[in-house]
């Protein structure tokens, strides 16, 4: 009886392909992301918008989170990108409080923030400050260690030299 049960078990199966499902590309501020994601998740792959202000959007605006993407008018598109760009949200979702430029708080996403983040470094390696020379020298600007991590040119060990020559 184990052994009939046992061949039954290891028998093979015939291969079933998964069906492939059409999936849209959808353009939202500069970004294609994939028409199947969730709003919710869909909107944290454009840079600068986190879980948080996603959800956000998606509570001003009256949107189900739980929608895909490519089931979304292109008036819901339209809104959600007016949005993005001008939020009306507190101040504590938005990631530039109290900008160097302006002083206000802006909310900045997409391509816009990496150049910001590149002029706030090259700002920072202009002036001399300590997290620009440690910018500039390809160090841990936050306070890590150094002892053990972000070492550079590292050679393959002795052993394993020697190991190598040996074959």
């Amino acid at each position: 009886m184990a052994k009939e049960k046992f061949e039954k078990e290891t028998e093979k199966k015939a291969y079933v392909p998964k069906k492939e499902m059409h999936v849209n590309l959808i353009r939202v501020l500069g970004k294609d992301i994939r028409g199947d994601h969730k709003i919710g998740s869909a909107l944290t792959k454009i840079n600068g918008i986190s879980w948080a202000f996603s959800n956000a959007v998606c509570k001003i605006l009256k949107l189900d989170r739980s929608q895909t993407l490519q089931d979304i008018s292109k008036e819901d598109l339209k809104k959600i990108e007016d949005f993005v760009k001008n939020p009306e949200v507190p101040v504590f979702l938005k990631n530039r409080r109290k900008d160097l430029d302006s002083g206000e708080d802006v909310h900045v996403s997409g391509v816009d923030l990496k150049l910001r983040k590149e002029f706030d470094i090259k700002r920072l390696k202009k002036i001399k400050a300590y997290r620009g020379i440690r910018h500039s020298a390809n160090l841990p600007v936050r306070g890590q260690r150094t002892k053990a991590n972000f070492r550079k040119n590292r050679k393959p060990s002795v052993a394993a030299a020697k190991k190598k020559e040996k074959a």
